[in-house]
């Protein structure tokens, strides 16, 4: 599997994200700028990937811009097609914007930008990495302020009863409660995918708990799932 990695005017977690797919995944990763249009390197069977950062200094609203670069529009058709995209933080919040996932990623609950590490465990095991996550607590990090996802009750359901929610945020021993939650996401919802399963997006870092050097090698078990089940 490749990897394309998209860079925005404002990213700052693609390099984090190369680092962890191309050095301790030893995945082939190519960097597009948002202004290329070409994606005719990359297969169905490739992925994708929208990394976290602030894209256009989330004037507007986050990822509200960064929708409407030229790469978006192929990222989108790439999908449609059936290609793998996976979006992280700004990134998810770009994937909602573009309508590739549904909902919205809102202002905290709290009103301020969190940074730390947070737990989260798999929902259910009908997607592709609940099928390949082990069934415990992962520690990975988050830094967002609008990080808060939210969706209508009867898309909730819709996600709910697709088995599409694929991370909530739970304690260390793993229990799900609003208790750990850190942004006041709707049902502590973390991750969520959409129906073909071929798009992915979470607030959580996978890429910043790759190596033994931080300390933390959680988010590894993230990104190995996806790799192992989409090859």
């Amino acid at each position: 599997m490749k990897f394309g990695i998209v860079v925005f005017p404002g990213s700052n977690c693609d390099r984090d994200m190369q680092h962890a797919l191309q050095d301790d995944l030893k995945q082939e990763v190519v960097m597009l700028w948002h202004k290329d249009r070409d994606l005719s390197m990359f297969s169905t069977e490739d992925c994708i990937v929208l990394p976290g950062g602030f894209s256009f200094g989330d004037y507007l609203r986050c990822g509200a811009l960064s929708r409407f670069s030229p790469m978006m529009e192929q990222v989108i058709d790439f999908a449609n097609r059936g290609g793998k995209v996976l979006g992280v933080c700004n990134g998810f919040q770009i994937l909602c914007e573009a309508g590739l996932l549904p909902g919205v990623l809102l202002r905290n609950d709290n009103q301020k930008f969190v940074c730390k590490n947070v737990y989260i465990r798999k929902a259910g095991t009908e997607n592709l990495i609940g099928k390949a996550v082990e069934d415990k607590a992962l520690k990975i990090p988050v830094a967002h302020g609008e990080g808060r996802y939210f969706a209508d009750a009867e898309t909730l359901a819709k996600l709910e009863s697709n088995n599409q929610v694929v991370f909530q945020y739970c304690s260390e021993e793993g229990t799900v409660d609003a208790a750990f939650n850190p942004n006041g996401a709707i049902n502590d919802i973390a991750g969520i995918c959409n129906e073909g399963r071929n798009v992915y997006g979470m607030m959580p870092h996978p890429e910043r708990a790759c190596s033994e050097v931080l300390g933390n090698t959680d988010g590894v078990a993230v990104l190995r799932s996806l790799i192992a089940s989409w090859s």
